[in-house]
């Protein structure tokens, strides 16, 4: 049998995989032209995707895959710790698997699947939105663990467990509105990101708009293709070119605490006072931003919670049970001291 893959038939016919999947399921939606297309590439390259040996395979296996996007966040990391014990203790393997900036979480998946005898995949982070209708090719049971994606047309519903990104970021900077801030600075993902970083950028746009304050670009700033997402060393570059510009703010809401720390750096270095000069506002709610100092304000993320309920949700999906779509949780807005009322003039 050839070793031609899925991907292989889909550039062969210059299409994508879940085109590819689509003419193999002799899905509806499909142009009849391209659908014969690619039955004609798959019969002359003899691709039989054997997937009833795999799924056999697989039921010996008790192998377990994490998929990181942003393996050095220590956030994911100390997810990671939490779901490596609870799937030790139901005697489960562990693999983690690094996704990288530019890589695609559902192409990583589909190679793991091919060279390793899983049993269930957990994604962590990543850019779900752009690719949520790809899981399909998938043929081992899946959970997503901190994104929400979208529920697309015709589609069964992504089990997945997440907070809602939108209304905590909006509580977050309506909650700096109510502190008598309106130049407020957010530190978000680079523009070609679609994921948490874009739904936490949506939240700040609706606190604006409830607060009636004009969205102003200048204070939009977008961290660094160079530089880690959502680390400290981009909180901080960005932070410093911010106030190397001139530009007027009383506030930042970084989209990530570590990110909140560089800024919370950039500032103290300039001479600047948090929350005297400056509050600032933090995301994921990491133990360190209660020990740095000034201790930063954060919104706290249930993970045990969430991690918990992951694997409960994946083992239900492993063994053929009925499985809810997706769980929300209630995260938790901590103030502490790097906020304050602004500075009246």
């Amino acid at each position: 049998m050839s070793d031609i893959t899925i991907r292989d038939v889909a550039k062969l016919c210059g299409v994508g995989v879940s085109t590819v999947s689509r003419a193999m399921n002799d899905h509806p939606d499909i142009n009849p032209e391209t659908k014969a297309k690619i039955m004609q590439v798959i019969e002359e390259h003899n691709y039989i995707p054997n997937n009833s040996a795999r799924n056999l395979k697989r039921t010996e296996s008790n192998t377990v895959a994490l998929l990181m996007k942003g393996i050095d966040n220590p956030f994911f990391q100390g997810m990671f710790h939490m779901f490596e014990e609870v799937l030790s203790r139901r005697n489960y393997t562990f693999i983690l698997q690094k996704v990288g900036f530019d890589e695609d979480e559902i192409n990583v998946a589909l190679e793991l699947e091919k060279e390793k005898k899983l049993k269930g995949i957990i994604f962590l982070g990543g850019r779900i939105r752009e690719n949520a209708q790809d899981f399909a090719l998938l043929n081992v049971s899946y959970i997503l663990c901190t994104v929400r994606p979208p529920q697309l047309p015709g589609e069964s519903p992504a089990h997945f467990v997440a907070i809602d990104d939108v209304k905590e970021s909006f509580k977050v900077v309506d909650y700096l509105c109510s502190l008598g801030h309106r130049r407020i600075a957010i530190i978000t993902s680079n523009q070609e990101e679609r994921g948490v970083g874009s739904l936490r950028y949506e939240g700040y746009c609706k606190a604006l708009r409830k607060n009636k304050i004009a969205l102003d670009p200048e204070l939009v700033c977008y961290m660094k293709h160079n530089l880690a997402s959502f680390s400290a060393e981009n909180g901080y570059a960005v932070t410093q070119e911010l106030l190397a510009n001139g530009t007027e703010f009383t506030a930042v809401f970084a989209t990530s605490d570590m990110t909140a720390i560089g800024a919370c750096k950039a500032i103290l270095e300039s001479g600047g006072r948090i929350p005297e000069d400056y509050s600032v506002v933090g995301f994921d709610g990491l133990d360190l931003t209660h020990f740095y100092h000034p201790s930063i304000t954060t919104v706290h993320q249930p993970i045990h919670e969430m991690v918990q309920a992951a694997v409960q949700m994946l083992f239900a999906l492993m063994e053929g049970d009925v499985c809810e779509g997706g769980r929300i949780f209630e995260a938790k807005l901590e103030v502490r001291e790097s906020t304050g009322p602004v500075k009246r003039t």
